[in-house]
């Protein structure tokens, strides 16, 4: 008898992007490209386009809970990632679904505010963000404009950003993985993850003149699909680097804009 082969599986706990680019769409993409079988809980539909976003709708907190339940009663997961939360009821919600019981590992993407300048976290839920949520992750995946607010300062160099992740660590208490893609005068695109004992310099040359929406939540997906297949975290990070490095670099055309390609392989 032939046996099937057996996937493991990743959860994104993510806003739906109706361009296809970002968000719940860009996770199962590299879910699927990577090789794990992608579940969903949707927290927020939002009308978006490569030019911007133009409404978000949440979902009712106790709706994202029954996702999140309907998924761990049949399809456990081996690794979770959130992306745009919203509000603070989505996040307590999060937060009281890890703490219910053994959760497998969540990387927190804390998606604060989209590169068209939409704000994707309401400002009233930053605190509930910091203070309840991250210290549940397993790492913290922010970007240059998301350490600086949670920091409440200014971070202008890699030297800013190695600084950044060590105190976001002592802060939270978790592994983090600052990312510089967005640091002005760079040749190349540096990331640093440090978790209180291994530090990792990641770094690849910036592609110029290639669209990057969705790559922030492309690296976290990459991220819990490795760890989904048994990678350690300093390995799972350096994996998912390559992963959206190539995703940028082997982009493709959609009708009138680019998009990353999470099946480069």
């Amino acid at each position: 008898m032939n046996r099937r082969p057996s996937l493991p599986v990743a959860l994104t706990i993510a806003g739906s992007d109706s361009g296809g680019g970002a968000g719940i769409q860009a996770d199962l993409k590299t879910f699927a490209a990577i090789g794990v079988h992608g579940c969903t809980a949707i927290t927020c539909l939002t009308a978006q386009n490569p030019k911007g976003v133009s409404g978000v709708h949440a979902a009712p907190a106790a709706f994202v809970r029954a996702q999140i339940d309907a998924v761990f009663a049949e399809l456990p997961p081996r690794a979770a990632k959130t992306g745009m939360l919203h509000d603070t009821p989505i996040i307590r919600t999060v937060v009281h679904a890890w703490r219910a019981s053994r959760r497998p590992p969540l990387v927190v993407d804390p998606v604060m505010i989209a590169t068209s300048g939409a704000v994707l976290l309401r400002k009233s839920a930053r605190k509930t963000l910091r203070d309840e949520l991250l210290p549940l992750a397993a790492l913290v995946t922010p970007n240059l404009d998301e350490a600086a607010a949670l920091l409440e300062r200014a971070l202008n160099s890699v030297d800013d950003l190695r600084q950044a992740a060590r105190d976001l660590h002592r802060q939270l208490g978790v592994p983090v993985l600052a990312k510089g893609g967005h640091l002005r005068g760079m040749r190349e695109a540096v990331d640093v993850y440090w978790d209180g004992t291994e530090e990792l310099l990641l770094s690849a040359p910036f592609v110029r003149g290639v669209a990057t929406h969705g790559t922030g939540c492309t690296y976290a997906a990459a991220i819990a699909a490795y760890l989904a297949l048994g990678c350690a975290m300093p390995h799972a990070v350096a994996l998912a680097k390559e992963h959206v490095t190539q995703s940028i670099a082997q982009s493709v055309r959609v009708g009138r804009h680019g998009t990353l390609n999470p099946f480069w392989k």
